[in-house]
Order: C-alpha cells, then sequence, then structure tokens
C-alpha cells in the first residue's frame, strides 16, 4: 500500500491488541493450523487439545437429521417452508425457534425453571452474546469482575469493541479454585479505590477451565452482591449441558426463581444469561448464541443490536424442529452426558498412570491438568517454556494457565472430547513418554548435582584413636580399613 503501511487509515480500535489474539492461547492454535495432526496422513501432527468442541456425540445429531427430512427447507418433504424461511427478517427470530429454545433450556435444567420464549435474543454464537451484553450494559473503561482463572477469549469477547475492562477476582488451588465472598468484596473494593467503576459480575457456570459447577449459595450470595452494589451479574451457562457427574447443575434461574421476590435477595433487573448451542451439541459452526435477560429495557436494546449477529433462518428452523422434540433432546442429553464422562475418566485415568493429576471436576469438555511438579520454578515465565516444549516437541495444544489469567503457574486446559478414540490414545502416548523422560532427566540431574556435591568437600577423613607410636593418626575414608573398628587385626 502507497504511502506506508496503512495502519493509520482504520481505527485506533482496529489496529490495537483489544482483539485478545497475541496470547499463548491463540498461539497454540496457530501452531496446531500450521501441522495439523491425521491418523492417516500426518501422525507426527501437532494433536489439537486447546479447542473445547465436543465430537463425542455428532451422530445422534446426524441420525435425528437423516430420520426428520422436514427439517431442512432443502428437501422435497421441507421445500414447502422455503419461501417463508428464504424471506423471513424478523430480528425477533422465528417464534417457533425462540418457543423451541426457552423449553430446551428449561429441559437442560432438569426443569426446574421455565423461560419465556419473549426474552430469548438471538446472537452470532456465545461471543455475540457476550459482546452484545457488554455493550448494553457497560460505558467504556467500565468493568467487569472476573473470577480467575477465566475463558482467555472473554478479553475479546466482552472487551474489544465495548472498551470496558476485565478485573480479576482472585482465586486458588487450596480450596479449588473456588469463589469466596472474601475475594469478590476484595476485588470490588480495590477496583473503587482505583477509580474504576463496576458494571458487573461475570461467571461462568460450569466453569471453562475448571469444569466445574457453582453451589447454589455461592449463586445466592452473587445475586445478593449484585443487588446491594446494584451491578450485574452476567451468567455464561455455555457448557449447562454438558455436566456429566454430581453435584448437579445450578443455574442463576433457579435463585431468580427462589429469590427475585425476597427484599435484598435478587434484583432480577440485574441478571442475565448466556447460552450457546456450541457446546453442548458441538454446533458452533451454526454460530447460534442467545442472551436471556430479565431485564426488559436490556432485552428491547439487544435485540436491536441483533441486526449485526442474526442467525440464519434456516438454521432456525432445523432447531427448532429438533430441539421440540422433547423424546430426541431427553436420549441426547443422557447420552452425551455418559460419553464425556467415560470420556473424561478415560483421560484423567491416563494422566494418574504417570502421577499427573487433574482439579477434580464434573463438567465441560476438558479438564485442568496440575504440571507445577514439572516446572524449573514457579513462574508464569517457566510456565510458558515448559508450554512450548509441550507444543513443539510433544506436538500437543494444550493452553497455559496465564492466558486463562491463573495467578498459580503450572497449571493447563487439556480438551479432550474433539477427538476419537485413537487420537485420545496417540495423545495419552505422547504425554505418558514426555513425562517418564522428564522424571530420568530429573533423576540424572539430581545424581549429577550430589556427586557434584560430594567431589566438592575433598577426601573425608576419619580420625582414631592413638595406640601407640605405630598407630595411623589418620585413615582416609576411601580405604577399607576406614570402615572397620581399629580393634580389628587388619587395622594393627
Amino acid at each position: 500500500m502507497a504511502g506506508g503501511s496503512g495502519s493509520e487509515l482504520l481505527s485506533r480500535i482496529a489496529t490495537g491488541d483489544g482483539h485478545g489474539e497475541n496470547s499463548s492461547y491463540f498461539d497454540g492454535w496457530k501452531a496446531y493450523d500450521t501441522n495439523p495432526f491425521d491418523l492417516d496422513h500426518n501422525r507426527d501432527g501437532v494433536i489439537q487439545m486447546g479447542l473445547a468442541e465436543n465430537q463425542l456425540s455428532l451422530d445422534l445429531i446426524e441420525e435425528w437429521s437423516m430420520s426428520h427430512p422436514e427439517a431442512s427447507i432443502c428437501t422435497p418433504q421441507g421445500a414447502s417452508q422455503f419461501r417463508r424461511i428464504a424471506n423471513f427478517q424478523d430480528y425477533h427470530g422465528l417464534p417457533e425457534f425462540r418457543e423451541a429454545m426457552a423449553k430446551f433450556m428449561g429441559q437442560v435444567r432438569g426443569g426446574k425453571v421455565t423461560f419465556d420464549p419473549d426474552r430469548v435474543v438471538m446472537c452470532g454464537g456465545a461471543t455475540g452474546a457476550q459482546d452484545t451484553l457488554a455493550f448494553c450494559l457497560a460505558d467504556p473503561g467500565d468493568a467487569y469482575l472476573v473470577p480467575t482463572p477465566y475463558y482467555a477469549a472473554f478479553d475479546r469477547d466482552c472487551c474489544w469493541r465495548s472498551g470496558i475492562k476485565l478485573l480479576p477476582i482472585e482465586c486458588h488451588s487450596s480450596n479449588g479454585f473456588a469463589l469466596t465472598e472474601d475475594a469478590l468484596v476484595q476485588a470490588y473494593e480495590g477496583a473503587r479505590a482505583q477509580g474504576v467503576r463496576v458494571k458487573g459480575v461475570l461467571v461462568t457456570n460450569p466453569s471453562n477451565p475448571l469444569g466445574t459447577v457453582l453451589s447454589r449459595s455461592t449463586l445466592a450470595m452473587l445475586a445478593e452482591f449484585a443487588t446491594a452494589r446494584r451491578v450485574h451479574l452476567i451468567c455464561d451457562e455455555i457448557y449447562a449441558g454438558s455436566v456429566f457427574a454430581k453435584p448437579d447443575f445450578v443455574s442463576i434461574a433457579e435463585v431468580v426463581a427462589e429469590r427475585g421476590d425476597v427484599p435484598g435477595g435478587c434484583n432480577r433487573d440485574l441478571v442475565h444469561i448466556a447460552y450457546s448451542l456450541s457446546k453442548d451439541f458441538g454446533l458452533p459452526g451454526f454460530r447460534v448464541g442467545v442472551i436471556y435477560s430479565y431485564n426488559d429495557a436490556v432485552v428491547s436494546c439487544a435485540r436491536k443490536m441483533s441486526s449485526f449477529g442474526l442467525v440464519s433462518s434456516q438454521t432456525q428452523f432445523f432447531l427448532a424442529r429438533m430441539l421440540s422434540d422433547g423424546e430426541f433432546m431427553a436420549r441426547f442429553l443422557a447420552e452425551s452426558a455418559r460419553r464425556l464422562a467415560r470420556r473424561h475418566e478415560r483421560f484423567t485415568s491416563g494422566l494418574r498412570e504417570v502421577g499427573i493429576t487433574c482439579l477434580e471436576g464434573n463438567a465441560g469438555l476438558f479438564s485442568w491438568m496440575d504440571l507445577r511438579g514439572m516446572l524449573r520454578d514457579r513462574t508464569p515465565e517457566a510456565e510458558l517454556e515448559l508450554w512450548r516444549v509441550i507444543i513443539h516437541e510433544v506436538k500437543l495444544n494444550v493452553s497455559p494457565g496465564t492466558s486463562f489469567h491463573c495467578g498459580e503457574p503450572g497449571w493447563f486446559r487439556v480438551c479432550h472430547a474433539n477427538m476419537d478414540d485413537e487420537t485420545l490414545e496417540v495423545a495419552l502416548e505422547r504425554i505418558h513418554s514426555f513425562v517418564r523422560e522428564h522424571h530420568q532427566r530429573q533423576r540424572q540431574q539430581q545424581q549429577k548435582a550430589k556427586a557434584k556435591r560430594w567431589a566438592a568437600r575433598g577426601p573425608l577423613h576419619l580420625s582414631l584413636p592413638r595406640r601407640g607410636a605405630a598407630a595411623a593418626s589418620h585413615l582416609a575414608l576411601s580405604s577399607p580399613l576406614a570402615l572397620m573398628s581399629p580393634q580389628s587385626p587388619m587395622v594393627r
């Protein structure tokens, strides 16, 4: 481009680094993209374990699709709907889609709560949902408080276009990274002391990257905190249907239903849910995201914003029919949970075979792996050094904890639901070899260090009592005589 690089022709937002892609989280993807593993054609490539994608139950959706051709407007059975769907332009979305989505959201939550279809707002995936909510709720320079560790791409999704900040609520491994009220209050007061206006608290439930769920009492505490300080509570529940073991998932919607009319318990106007079909169904390519807000003004504003990220009406048409099939959805959710549990157990048990543990989790498509014992020291630099070895030598794209703003170096998120069984076994074999080689190097280094320390001390001597002029005053420890009693005939 004539006249320079052309960066001066773009906006400051476009040329800045607010997209967040200059992090190790995205660098790992790039390493995979340049040399992707393939069972048949490139077994020496990088295995993608940095992408939280659910490929374990896609066959069930494929089977449903084949047996329900009327769900597509591009088949003879569904062609009668072609003109209506192809010309649909309402930002509110197809009524049957919003009704089906509301029904399904209740089904995922065990029927404990119901959702109003008129509060369902469509977005281009969960990314679009978070971007839209940030636009509606905060001004540039305002902040959300977020428990650490948190989803790496929130820095992009929430902040790039809105100009808001994410401030950490520090959580620690000593209690399983659980969110405490003390940590929340400390983060809030710290922001206020710096002159930053806090507009919301953002949590993921179930957690990404921890794979854990928030308890009912923690959610109630968050609702009371938001109500008392008049800040928004944004709950990203994108993995709500990916819980595979106890304890059960509790939605913020249940807390709203229980405490929404209790004075000081929960101001429902401050509560908003982000959801998507990308994770629970493994359909990220469909770009189906949802905002569910209890605030009329937020619903109205978000619908206006929908024009920037509408979901294809053909996609809505298909999903409306699938989500409305209650029997199939119940069967899908149960089978998906069973497969996720089996995959999680195979991966974590495989790690335990070489002494590697993970945070105990019961949800999501990943594990929070503890490699603190493999760091040369407990620093972010040492974590990234280890991560580069795993990427370039072991050829596994795992995500370092620093990219999730974890304050304790040595944790890694490892995704294991985005591959088939054979690829998982290859990944485990690579981890086993790497860990064993690492332990062997450690032992060799320890032995060398020990030998060096002994050599630095010089010869050691043992002083013996004198027994006349003929007795030796000293015997070197290296001599066999030094190991014997001075009364021994050999010594004499």
